[in-house]
C-alpha cells in the first residue's frame, strides 16, 4: 500500500508554473498547498473525483483548476457560493466545493455566503483564513486582528475605525440551516491531521445529502506576514487561535458543539429546495399575464442554437437578445440570455449571449456561436472568427462597408440601419436583424416575433413601426444574395 502518494484528484503536472512543472504557484510556507492536499486526499478516499466540481473565486487559490483534476469553475470575486448554488440545483449528484479566502468570503462575498448558508444549500465550503488579503499584497482583511499593521492600516487595525475581526464560524453557527461548522488550524502536524478529519466529515455530509457544511481553516501566510514558515505557524498558535477558537460549532450528527441558539427542529428538518418542473408549460406560462395571440409550439430543433449579438451601446443589442429569448420561451424552448457591456451609457461596446435549446442549458456563456449578429465593424473584428463552422454570420452592412467573408459559414449582409431609416425609425435596426435571424435560422418563428414584440417594447406607440420593419426585413430577404458555407451563393 502506497501511503503518501500524490492524490489522483490532482493533475500529474501543474501547468500554471509552465509545462511539466510539479510544484504549485503558492509562496514558500503558504497553507493553501497543505489545504489542497487535504481536500484532494479526501476526494480520493471517498471516491468522488468524477462527481466533484471545484469553485475557485478571485484570490490566491483562483488557479485551483490548474491543480484539481475535477470539474472546475472560476468564479467572480466573492460569488463562489452563488455559483455553487446554481451547480447544486442543476447537477443533483455532483459534489460541489466552494474554496474561498477570507477577503473573498468575509469581505467581498459576505452576502453570498450568509444567504447560501441560511438556505441550507447542500454544498461544502472550505474557508481559508490567513487574516489578510494575500494575493494583492497583504492588505487588511475582515479577519485581520486588532493592532496588526498592513499596507491599508499602517498604524494597525483600530477597533474604533475598522471594527473587530469577523468571526465567520460563529456567524454561520447562528443560522438554523447549516448542519456542520468547524474551525481547524494548520499550525502543526497534529492539527493538520485533525483538519483532514473535518474536511472528510464536511464532504461526507454533502455526499449523504445532509445540507450545508462549513470548515474554516486557519492558514499561514509567511510572505505577507513577513515571517519564516516556522515563525508563521507559531504566530498562529500565539495570536490567531486565541482570537479564532478552534472547535466544532455545529454538528447536527450529534458530536459536541460550541454554544449556539436553540434550533427549531421542525424548521431544520424541512426540505430546503424543491426543483421546479421544466416542461414546456412552465415556459409558456410566463407570458400568461400578457394579452397575446395564441403561440404555436415550435418543431424540435436539430441542434442547440448559440447566438452572439454585438454592437455599440445604444444599438439595441441587449433588447434584441431579450426579444429572441422571449420568443424562444413562448414557443416552449429552453433559453438563456447573458449581457455584457462596457461602462458607457451610449457608444461603448456591448454584446449579448443567447442560447436556445430543447435540452437543459448547462451554462449561458457563448464562446463559439452558431449565429453571430454583428451591428458594427468592431463586432466583426472581435467575434467573426469565433463563429462555429457551418454557422451563420449576419452583419449590418449599413455600417460595415467592406465585405465580410467566411468560407465555412453562411454570411448575410443586411443593410439594417438603412431599412430602419427608410421607415423613419433608425432605432429599429435591431428588430430588422432579429427578423432576419428568425427567417434564416427558423430557431424561432417570425410570427412569434410579431406576437411577442408588443410585450417586449416599453412604449406601445412603437409597436406598429416595428411590425412594419419585420415586413421590410422579409421583403429584403426575398431578394438578398446570401453567401453559403460551401462558398456558393443563393437568393
Amino acid at each position: 500500500m502506497v501511503k503518501f502518494a500524490k492524490p489522483s484528484a490532482f493533475y500529474e503536472v501543474f501547468e500554471r508554473k509552465g509545462p511539466g512543472q510539479v510544484v504549485s504557484h503558492y509562496c514558500p510556507g503558504c497553507g493553501h498547498g497543505v489545504a489542497h492536499k487535504l481536500v484532494a486526499s479526501v476526494i480520493d478516499e471517498l471516491g468522488i473525483q468524477d462527481q466533484t466540481v471545484f469553485c475557485s473565486p478571485v484570490g490566491c487559490s483562483v488557479f485551483g483548476y490548474y491543480y484539481f483534476d475535477t470539474g472546475n469553475v472560476q468564479c467572480a470575486h466573492g460569488r463562489a457560493p452563488a455559483v455553487a448554488t446554481g451547480l447544486r440545483r442543476s447537477l443533483t449528484d455532483a459534489i460541489v466545493i466552494s474554496y474561498q479566502g477570507d477577503g473573498d468570503l468575509a469581505g467581498i462575498g459576505l452576502a453570498e455566503i450568509v444567504h447560501a448558508a441560511n438556505r441550507g444549500e447542500n454544498i461544502t465550503v472550505f474557508f481559508i483564513n490567513n487574516a489578510i488579503y494575500g494575493m494583492t499584497g497583504g492588505q487588511m482583511a475582515p479577519t485581520t486582528p486588532v493592532g496588526i499593521e498592513t499596507p491599508t492600516c499602517p498604524y494597525g487595525r483600530a477597533r474604533t475605525s475598522d471594527g473587530d475581526p469577523v468571526h465567520m464560524s460563529e456567524m454561520i453557527a447562528t443560522l438554523t440551516a447549516p448542519v456542520y461548522v468547524e474551525r481547524v488550524s494548520l499550525a502543526g502536524p497534529a492539527k493538520t491531521v485533525k483538519a483532514r478529519r473535518a474536511v472528510k466529515k464536511a464532504l461526507t455530509c454533502q455526499l449523504e445529502k445532509r445540507g450545508f457544511s462549513f470548515v474554516e481553516i486557519l492558514s499561514p501566510c509567511p510572505i505577507n506576514w513577513k515571517m519564516t514558515p516556522v515563525e508563521a505557524r507559531q504566530w498562529m498558535v500565539d495570536v490567531l487561535e486565541p482570537i479564532f477558537p478552534l472547535g466544532v460549532y455545529v454538528d447536527s450528527i450529534g458530536e459536541k458543539q460550541h454554544s449556539r441558539p436553540p434550533d427549531d427542529a421542525e424548521t431544520r428538518d424541512a426540505p430546503r429546495f424543491e426543483p421546479v418542473s421544466a416542461d414546456a408549460d412552465a415556459y409558456t406560462a410566463a407570458f400568461a399575464s400578457f394579452d397575446l395571440p395564441p403561440i404555436e409550439p415550435s418543431a424540435p430543433l436539430d441542434h442547440e442554437c448559440r447566438v452572439k449579438i454585438a454592437g455599440f451601446g445604444g444599438q439595441g443589442v441587449m433588447s434584441a437578445g431579450v426579444l429572441i429569448a422571449n420568443c424562444a420561451s413562448a414557443e416552449g424552448r429552453r433559453t438563456s440570455w447573458l449581457p455584457s457591456y462596457g461602462p458607457e451609457m451610449r457608444g461603448g461596446t456591448a454584446n449579448a449571449s443567447v442560447i436556445v435549446s430543447d435540452d437543459t442549458i448547462g451554462a449561458p456563456v457563448v464562446d463559439e456561436p452558431t449565429v453571430l449578429i454583428a451591428m458594427n465593424r468592431p463586432s466583426i473584428d472581435t467575434f467573426a472568427s469565433t463563429v462555429a463552422p457551418g454557422g451563420v454570420l449576419i452583419y449590418n452592412s449599413s455600417i460595415v462597408s467592406d465585405e465580410v467573408s467566411r468560407d465555412d459559414c453562411t454570411v448575410v449582409a443586411v443593410p439594417a440601419s438603412d431599412i430602419a431609416r427608410e421607415k423613419g425609425f433608425i432605432q429599429g435596426a435591431n428588430v430588422v436583424m432579429v427578423a432576419i435571424f428568425a427567417m434564416l435560422t427558423r430557431t424561432i418563428s417570425v410570427e412569434t416575433v410579431k406576437k411577442i414584440l408588443p410585450a417586449s417594447l416599453k412604449r406601445s406607440e412603437f409597436v406598429e413601426i416595428n411590425l412594419e420593419l419585420i415586413d421590410a426585413a422579409a421583403e429584403f430577404l426575398d431578394t438578398a444574395v446570401i453567401a453559403t458555407s460551401n462558398s456558393g451563393t443563393r437568393s
